[in-house]
């Protein structure tokens, strides 16, 4: 956290040398602590422990997710599935595989591979220690908790609930439009 707060400093002490008498400072000061309830995504797709593999798969790519919330019955964020959990169930070599492909390349085990996971519920294959945040975080925190992790979308807990995700795009999108005037 000290680190935003010293990049946040460093950006306003620039921004003050540089246009001193300027009013859209405050402007940009403020956009720069905006908070995550200000650009957080409510309407949230979810699945449940229990959807298949094959469930799981169809929905993200319905809805071009990169990843897709895990709730149980009483819509308590449990885990997180990501586009990598799915990839790394399906390539459990992938590592030899790009170290010597020619020895790795059987089809027919990939393909048995693909017929045994289709059915079997992603509360094996998700991501069970979830980095979340709250709402009232500003989404400079958001953005570098998710380039720190090489994640691109966080869950936004609030009151130990689940109230929906921020991803990389609305962070960047927003630091586009209110800091550099896009």
């Amino acid at each position: 956290m000290l680190h935003i707060i010293f990049l946040i400093r460093i950006i306003q002490t620039k921004n003050q040398a540089l246009y001193p008498n300027s009013s859209h400072i405050n402007h940009r000061v403020y956009h720069i602590n905006m908070k995550i309830n200000d650009v957080m995504t409510t309407d949230i797709v979810s699945i449940t422990p229990e959807t298949t593999y094959a469930e799981a798969a169809k929905i993200m790519h319905k809805h071009t997710l990169s990843s897709v919330p895990v709730t149980n019955e009483n819509g308590d964020l449990v885990g997180i599935l990501s586009e990598k959990d799915l990839f790394r169930v399906l390539y459990p070599t992938y590592e030899e595989f790009y170290r010597t492909p020619h020895e790795v390349s059987h089809h027919e085990e990939f393909e048995d591979n693909i017929n045994y996971i289709r059915s079997k519920p992603i509360s094996t294959y998700m991501t069970k220690e979830v980095i979340t945040i709250s709402p009232d975080e500003p989404i400079m925190k958001a953005g570098a908790l998710m380039l720190a992790h090489h994640i691109h979308r966080l869950p936004v807990i609030a009151d130990g609930k689940f109230v929906g995700m921020i991803s990389r795009e609305a962070v960047f999108s927003a630091v586009l439009k209110f800091q550099l005037g896009f």
